[in-house]
């Protein structure tokens, strides 16, 4: 399993090194950048864990390395480093998709508990992101009509029902919809539909959308 580290990004060498010193020291893995620049340049969206961010810097701020994530869709728990005066700031970073900040000077029990918690929504985001490709790559694998039953059996129509939409038989109906559980690795048409809907939202018509949209190629 790929450990998580906390990333620094802080221009004061002062601050970085007291809290590597301080993350080192409750056995967590620690990167620290002088600058946003150098963050960007060796960032990637597969490393796991959270960022420290200072939001005022010389060259690229912390806000707007904030802004450049969130635009790349990079999801990362992001706790701001403020100075005096900075709330404001902070609000707004918050509002931009930070998830924390704390303010300079740091208690360090409030400090780790913050970083603590970003590990932990960042695991959890991970493990339902694996959830949501896998949901979305076996939909991926469904022929088109198979994403049409989809569709239809989630949006609770009967095998009758789904054979009048579709213009064909309900035995017809019976073996796509087998083959759409077992390609789904669904246990039960609830199962079925939590899966589509809670991992996946799909709004009503979407897989069918899709599925007119393939048959069209």
């Amino acid at each position: 399993m790929i450990s998580s580290t906390v990333f620094i990004v802080d221009d004061d060498d002062a601050v970085r090194d007291s809290l590597r010193y301080l993350l080192e020291s409750e056995d967590l893995k620690v990167e620290d950048f002088a600058n946003a620049e150098a963050f960007m340049e060796a960032y990637s969206p597969y490393r796991v864990g959270c960022l420290l961010l200072d939001i005022r810097m010389p060259g690229m701020s912390g806000m707007e390395l904030l802004e450049r994530l969130a635009a790349r869709k990079f999801f990362l728990p992001i706790i701001i480093i403020t100075g005096h005066g900075d709330v404001s700031i902070a609000v707004r970073s918050i509002k931009t998709g930070a998830f924390d900040f704390v303010e300079k000077p740091f208690n360090t029990e409030d400090l780790l508990s913050r970083v603590m918690a970003g590990i932990e929504l960042d695991k959890k985001y991970r493990h339902e992101r694996l959830a949501y490709d896998a949901v979305e790559a076996r939909i991926a694998n469904l022929t088109p009509r198979e994403k049409q039953v989809l569709d239809l059996v989630i949006s609770d129509h009967s095998n009758k029902q789904i054979a009048q939409t579709l213009g064909v038989s309900i035995k017809t109906v019976e073996f796509h919809r087998a083959r759409v559980m077992e390609k789904m690795h669904a246990d039960s048409l609830l199962h079925l539909s939590q899966m589509v809907r809670e991992v996946l939202p799909v709004k009503k018509g979407a897989v069918e959308e899709t599925a007119q949209l393939d048959m069209a190629h």
